[in-house]
């Protein structure tokens, strides 16, 4: 700490034994040693605590950025959506549907189409199936 050796302990030990005395050398001498672990526990403390709070505002940054990730994902979704929606709006104003309809149901026509769109696939894949096993057989 204060890089001193051997000698330099030499001589204050010395010096304090001329100045205080041998009676009350050993009472100084213990008096010194609990102010020492007094301060060294204290700045241990105030240490860990700042460390404590650095991680504390390194995972605040941390949070954060991750939030600004997921707002921005969440904007993306929504200009998708609502990009749907307009393209909706626009097959329902086609097929004579108010632009005024409200949301739920632009939502509930929405689902049925992609619903319709995924029945007329399945019956699809059902027709082409058969034809797949007459050629797996015929081979």
């Amino acid at each position: 700490m204060f890089d001193m050796g051997f000698l330099e302990l030499m001589i204050i030990g010395v010096v304090g034994l001329l100045v205080l005395g041998p009676e009350r050398l050993p009472k100084a001498a213990r008096t010194l040693g609990l102010w020492i672990g007094k301060i060294k526990r204290t700045v241990s403390g105030m240490q860990s605590e700042i460390s404590a709070q650095l991680e504390a505002e390194e995972l605040r940054q941390k949070l954060n950025e991750q939030q600004k990730k997921l707002d921005e994902g969440v904007q993306q979704v929504k200009r998708g959506v609502e990009s749907i929606a307009e393209d909706d709006d626009g097959k329902s104003a086609s097929t004579s549907r108010s632009k005024a309809a409200p949301a739920e149901q632009r939502l509930d026509d929405a689902l049925a189409r992609a619903r319709s769109d995924t029945e007329g696939d399945d019956h699809q894949r059902s027709a082409d199936a058969p034809t797949a096993d007459k050629d797996s057989a015929s081979r």
